[in-house]
């Protein structure tokens, strides 16, 4: 919990038993190569924090310091999530049909006409009144993703990974 606060920019490493630690997003964020292989569930739902796109092109240095944050958190996803679509045309194509690799089922709940309007600021905005507003926004999401979604769930992708993640 230490570590996934310590933005690296912001605050030094948190040192647990001799070993340094930062936030994990710059490595792995989130990791989702581990759910494949030690979990059971073929369907992953991810919470989109940080937008992956952005309308406007950030001018001022903290604007684009906030935007290389956002790429950087978000590039491993992206790269997890290519290397599931590649698995998964590896299987439409029958090019693997031993079941060596295993078909994900991915699902995403994001809010990005909301997050992208967040200032770098926010970030360290820990004032009630704005922590309850994103949590009421995470909830009105997770309704509506699962009013639009739910009968999905275990049967297909709520996701076109080609559109979405490329």
């Amino acid at each position: 919990m230490l570590a996934s606060a310590c933005l690296p920019f912001l605050f030094q490493a948190v040192e647990i038993d001799g070993e340094a630690y930062w936030d994990g997003g710059y490595a792995g964020n989130p990791p989702i190569f581990p759910l494949i292989y030690n979990c059971s569930s073929s369907d992953v739902l991810i919470v989109q924090l940080s937008p992956m796109r952005r309308e406007e092109l950030p001018h001022s240095s903290m604007e684009i310091l906030n935007r290389i944050n956002e790429i950087s958190f978000n590039s491993s996803l992206l790269r997890e999530m290519r290397a599931i679509r590649f698995i998964t045309r590896l299987i439409d194509d029958g090019t693997v049909i031993n079941g060596s690799l295993r078909r994900m089922r991915i699902h995403t709940i994001e809010a990005d006409d909301v997050i992208a309007k967040l200032s770098i600021a926010s970030k360290l905005d820990a004032d009630w009144e704005f922590l309850t507003s994103l949590r009421e926004t995470g909830r009105e999401r997770a309704e509506q993703w699962l009013n639009a979604h739910f009968d999905r769930l275990g049967v297909e992708s709520t996701v076109d990974l080609q559109a979405v993640y490329m």
